[in-house]
């Protein structure tokens, strides 16, 4: 087996869902709760983590991604409404949700999965929940109680629409100062 590298497929955001994902961390920073926040530049639409994979594994990968864009058009998905995973009483994992008509992103997760399951990647078990991750808990603490607060009064935070127009197979590099995400190849949305 050659080198490997940690990969997820993703789809970018808009600068105005990004904003509002700032404002919505910088918020949240003043909690005090130990989080690692996600810095702007990596906030993103996670469709499927696949973990490590060779590097000659990235090419049948693009090409699956590409066929699975296009089976989906392009479309608008509008976001907010800040939650939790499990749940926003017990944060571990802080996140933007999809606000209305989340199908189409639904649907490019199903296509995303069929494609990349003949490759050998295991479907998730769980749902999958449109989100961007906005930060992840470190360590528990009495300032989680003052985020959980901060979460329940921003369920219905509005982020703005952003535009689904590609798919993108990013690397990931886990550093010390945290990950570095570098495209690796973008499928255009309904370009057969």
């Amino acid at each position: 087996m050659g080198q490997t590298i940690r990969t997820f497929v993703a789809v970018e955001i808009d600068d105005a869902v990004r904003s509002a994902a700032v404002e919505l961390i910088e918020q949240f920073r003043t909690s005090g709760a130990d989080v690692n926040w996600v810095e702007a530049d990596n906030l993103h639409l996670t469709v499927q983590f696949l973990g490590e994979v060779t590097l000659t594994d990235t090419a049948d990968i693009c090409q699956a991604l590409g066929r699975a864009a296009a089976e989906v058009q392009p479309f608008e998905l509008a976001m907010g409404g800040a939650g939790a995973f499990p749940t926003a009483a017990r944060p571990k994992t802080v996140w933007l949700g999809s606000r209305g008509d989340d199908r189409p992103m639904l649907d490019l997760h199903k296509q995303v999965e069929k494609r990349l399951q003949k490759l050998g990647f295991r479907p998730e078990a769980r749902r999958y929940q449109p989100h961007l991750t906005l930060g992840r808990v470190k360590s528990a603490g009495p300032e989680l109680k003052t985020l959980a607060e901060m979460l329940a009064q921003r369920a219905e935070y509005p982020a703005g629409t952003t535009w689904v127009e590609e798919l993108v197979l990013f690397s990931s590099r886990l550093t010390p100062e945290g990950p570095i995400y570098e495209p690796l190849g973008r499928s255009k949305l309904g370009s057969r």
